[in-house]
Parts: C-alpha cells; sequence; structure tokens
C-alpha cells in the first residue's frame, strides 16, 4: 500500500468546495496529503474539519478561477503554505445547457474560459514549480463529453474534448522531466451539473439503462481513481484518460 501514499505531499484541488472536488480532495488527505482548497464560494467549513480531524493541513484560497490574473497567486499561495506544490487537481468546470443553435456567445466564452483556460495556465503554473522539483502529478478532470458530443452542450463538450487533448500535449513534454499529467473521465455523477439531468425522468432513464453498474456516480467514486494517480502508482502513466463511468463507455 506504500505506492498509494501520499504522506507529505501538498495537493492544490480546485472547486473543493461541493461535489467532485470535496470528495477529490478528502480522498487526498485521506491518503496523507496537505490541501489546498480552491473555491469561489464561502469557506467550506466542513471539509477543513474533515482534514484537520485526519491530522492533516490545508489551506482555503478564495479565487474567481476565470480571472487569469489570479492563477498565479493560487499557485504562490500553496507553494508560500506548505513549501512546494505535488499534486493538481484541476476539477472547477461548469456547464451551459443551450441547443446549439440558440447557444449564447457569453454561454461559450464563460464555459471555455473557466473549463478550459484556467486548466491549462494552472497547469503551466504548477508544471513550471514541478519541473525545478523534479516530480509532480497532474490530474485534469475530463467528462464522457471528451469522447461524445452530447446533447445541448456544444461549449462544455468543446472543452473537455481540448481537456484531453492539453493533457497529452502537456505529458509529451514534462514525462521526461518527472512529471506525470493524466486525466479522469467521470460518468453521470450524482452532482449540481446533473441535477437538471436526473429531475428529468425521461432522459434520467436513458442514462441509467445504458449505465453497465445501474446506477447514478457518487463523487466518492473519485477518491480511489484520484489517489492511485497522485501517488508512484503511477509514475509511469503519462497522457492517460481513465474513465469512472459505471461501464458508460463499454455500451
Amino acid at each position: 500500500m506504500s505506492l498509494f501514499d501520499l504522506t507529505g505531499k501538498t495537493a492544490l484541488v480546485t472547486g473543493a468546495s461541493r461535489g467532485i472536488g470535496k470528495a477529490i480532495a478528502l480522498g487526498l488527505a485521506e491518503a496523507g496529503a496537505d490541501v489546498a482548497l480552491v473555491t469561489n464560494q464561502s469557506s467550506p467549513a466542513d471539509i477543513v474539519q474533515a482534514i484537520a480531524a485526519l491530522g492533516r493541513k490545508s489551506i482555503v484560497i478564495k479565487a474567481d478561477l476565470s480571472d487569469e490574473s489570479k492563477l498565479p497567486g493560487i499557485i504562490g499561495q500553496t507553494v508560500e503554505a506548505f513549501g512546494k506544490i505535488d499534486i493538481l487537481v484541476n476539477n472547477s468546470g461548469i456547464i451551459r445547457r443551450t441547443p446549439a443553435a440558440d447557444h449564447a456567445s457569453s454561454d461559450w466564452h464563460d464555459v471555455i474560459n473557466l473549463n478550459l483556460n484556467s486548466v491549462f495556465f494552472l497547469c503551466q503554473l504548477a508544471g513550471r514549480e514541478m519541473i525545478k522539483q523534479g516530480s509532480g502529478k497532474i490530474i485534469n478532470i475530463a467528462s464522457m463529453l471528451s469522447f461524445q458530443g452530447g446533447i445541448n452542450v456544444p461549449g462544455y463538450t468543446a472543452s473537455k474534448h481540448a481537456v484531453a487533448g492539453v493533457t497529452k500535449a502537456l505529458a509529451n513534454e514534462w514525462a521526461s522531466k518527472g512529471v506525470q499529467v493524466n486525466a479522469i473521465a467521470p460518468g453521470y455523477i450524482e452532482t449540481d451539473n446533473t441535477e437538471q439531468l436526473r429531475a428529468d425522468p425521461d432522459r434520467s432513464k436513458s442514462i441509467l439503462d445504458r449505465i453497465p453498474a445501474g446506477r447514478w456516480g457518487r463523487p466518492e467514486d473519485l477518491k480511489g481513481p484520484v489517489v492511485m494517480l497522485s501517488s508512484a502508482a503511477s509514475d509511469y502513466m503519462n497522457g492517460h484518460v481513465l474513465c469512472v463511468d459505471g461501464g458508460w463507455m463499454n455500451r
């Protein structure tokens, strides 16, 4: 189990106040990491307390990731607090559901800016620190829509296809420098982003009918995969997009 031990590691997780990000942050702390929690919401006291109860340290960084000027400060605060950054999990994202013919340009730009631009620039900033120290793990949260077209979410689909591409591009450049860059593509998870789908009986049924596991995923289902990709267990994994989808992509 030492392969998966993150004791002494520092992780930064975006969108850490709820849903998938919250579960990921807790999973990393359970594996031994100290965690910088990035959120644009109010301070997530519950996750801070949960991490402290595990004997790990955390800091909360409140920032709007759509503002590129704020991104260097996020990495800077993490390094200042913990002395280094070993793990970056780019989880934060938004989705706008509108048919393509009616998709507002503001929706398109908002989604691309947060889901893609902030991901690349945080990878770039964290990558510089990791290259200097000769090691690091970057995990970008992709999607089933990194492979498929989806319905009524053209901006989201474009951004998640691009996240997969950026992951592979960075992996090619940084693997030789001791930095592994991979991605996780969650399936249909019970989060705010899927609330509208779960509330539609017909759409929900059509989704569940395709999932071999027969259920919606839970944020906690991402803990193990993230810990693996953050640990020595993934030292020879580079540029992989790992589906955590209950078998969705098999059908």
